[in-house]
């Protein structure tokens, strides 16, 4: 391992519009070594290593490589730089081969250069690939290829460009354990090449295998560099690090409450593995886990909107057929989507519109006409209920604050009288103050004796919401725990307890 680092960050900073994203972060990164980076979502991990690959640019601060003082404005400059990342999200054309995506855009041409020489494509790749000790055909169509080999190929594309930089974001969120530990053996070789690697990952098994540091984010900031055998216990003290005021927290006895929302034996591949769970009139329950951790796939599979390899939804008891989300709206069930813009809204129609949609049966004089007046009446009532701030019933939802948009979607549940929520990231993209508006509604809503469930990547609320909290890692509940007796630390070892770590 060398001792100058290949990149170091000073004093970086970066703000998006109503949020501090990066403020005076330092890292820096060893050839010959993997430093993985660790926090909670939305510390700041993926936004510092976006700068770092040309996708965002600094407001502040220096990044220095090999020393020398840089600008980083695109990925093709950090390519030139020999910083190459591999997105969680694999960035690779289906319908190419293995080779055509390694080298697309740079193909090697013929004399006269008019001419694909596709033979000098695939022995090149296939340099690669022996470099890398991997067995597979250059020739081979990427749909055809598993999502490790898939994998194997974006790092071969990243060593294409001579990268001595290596970022990967959560490496190994779709392998299993052989393709882990092949993935593990590209690593160390890579590490043995004096390559400098990047690891960002939340599995703490993984990173004590793999790494030799690890840095710590949180909201933004940097908080510290530790030894990679640093005890886990002491790592998710310094990621999760705040402390809540919620010694007042009241959880009502809903134990002998009717059960409204009964979920048995649900699986879908390995996104969903055998979750059973029950919620009672009156309660809300919440979700907790990191990402990739299956909390959205429940949801979406519990409201009809993905398939179910098998399982059973029940409401007050009786069978709900998982065929299409109007059978789930049908049964009392609302979901409100993590993206609402997409999946909550139609924001090309106005408030009104919006609240009266799912229930547009309710609407029509004959079974023809829309009857406005009463369309309007409800549509005011839900506006007055919810505090939803607008000029009229009429402004077009895409006017609105996000946390009025928000409104906006529950106000359609609530219209359609469903008796079941499921709230999906209920306060991403919405500022403080709205934030306890919302807080305020879902416990009224609670107390009006709904069932609520409520997914959410930042633990604070989810501890300050929930009255029971279940957890899942990798498609599993992981564990149950009371909302009066839950910390941060407790979901967060719940959260990381793989199947490996708990057998």
């Amino acid at each position: 391992m060398s001792t100058a680092p290949l990149i170091e960050v000073r004093q970086l900073s970066k703000s998006f519009p109503g949020v501090k994203a990066l403020d005076r972060v330092r890292f820096d990164l060893l050839g010959g070594e993997v430093h993985a980076l660790m926090g909670e979502n939305g510390a700041g991990k993926s936004t510092l290593m976006k700068i770092l690959a040309g996708v965002y640019q600094k407001d502040d601060g220096e990044v220095l490589v090999d020393g020398k003082a840089v600008d980083i404005h695109s990925p093709a400059h950090a390519q030139s730089l020999a910083i190459g990342i591999i997105h969680q999200e694999l960035h690779l054309m289906p319908h190419l081969t293995a080779a055509q995506n390694i080298f697309l855009g740079r193909e090697p041409r013929k004399a006269g250069g008019w001419l694909l020489d596709e033979a000098k494509l695939n022995e090149d790749t296939h340099a690669l690939f022996a470099r890398l000790n991997l067995r597979m055909e250059p020739s081979t169509r990427i749909a055809d290829l598993t999502v490790a080999k898939q994998q194997m190929v974006e790092i071969a594309k990243a060593l294409s460009f001579k990268s001595r930089v290596l970022i990967m974001d959560e490496p190994t969120a779709a392998l299993n354990n052989a393709e882990i530990e092949e993935l593990f053996r590209i690593i160390r070789q890579l590490k043995s090449e004096g390559v400098g690697i990047v690891y960002i990952s939340h599995k703490m098994d993984e990173i004590q295998r793999i790494a030799d540091r690890i840095t710590v984010m949180r909201d933004g900031s940097y908080i510290d560099t530790v030894p990679a055998h640093t005890p886990m216990s002491q790592v998710i003290a310094m990621m999760v690090g705040r402390q809540l005021e919620q010694s007042d927290k009241h959880i009502p006895d809903t134990s002998a409450n009717e059960v409204l929302l009964e979920v048995l034996g649900l699986n879908r591949g390995r996104a969903i593995r055998d979750v059973n769970f029950r919620v009672r009139r009156g309660e809300i329950l919440g979700f907790a886990g990191l990402m990739g951790a299956g909390r959205t796939e429940v949801a979406r599979a519990v409201f009809g909107a993905d398939p179910v390899d098998s399982g059973e939804v029940r409401v007050a008891g009786k069978p709900v057929p998982l065929r299409s989300p109007q059978d789930a709206v049908n049964a009392g069930i609302g979901y409100l989507s993590e993206d609402r813009k997409h999946f909550g809204l139609a924001t090309g129609m106005d408030v009104a519109a919006n609240i009266t949609l799912p229930s547009l049966s309710r609407w029509l004089r004959w079974g023809v006409f829309l009857n406005k007046s009463a369309i309007a009446d409800v549509s005011r009532t839900m506006v007055d209920k919810l505090r939803i701030k607008t000029p009229s019933i009429h402004q077009m939802s895409r006017l609105l604050s996000g946390g009025n948009q928000q409104k906006v979607v529950i106000a359609k549940w609530l219209v359609q009288d469903c008796e079941v929520l499921i709230f999906d990231e209920p306060t991403r993209g919405i500022d403080v103050g709205a934030k306890s508006e919302i807080y305020k509604l879902l416990n009224d809503l609670a107390a009006q004796g709904r069932a609520i469930v409520v997914i959410s990547s930042e633990l604070p609320e989810v501890l300050l919401l929930s009255h029971r909290i279940l957890v899942m890692c990798e498609g599993r509940i992981t564990g149950e725990v009371r909302g009066d007796e839950a910390t941060q630390e407790t979901l967060m070892e719940l959260a990381t307890r793989r199947e490996t770590m708990a057998a």
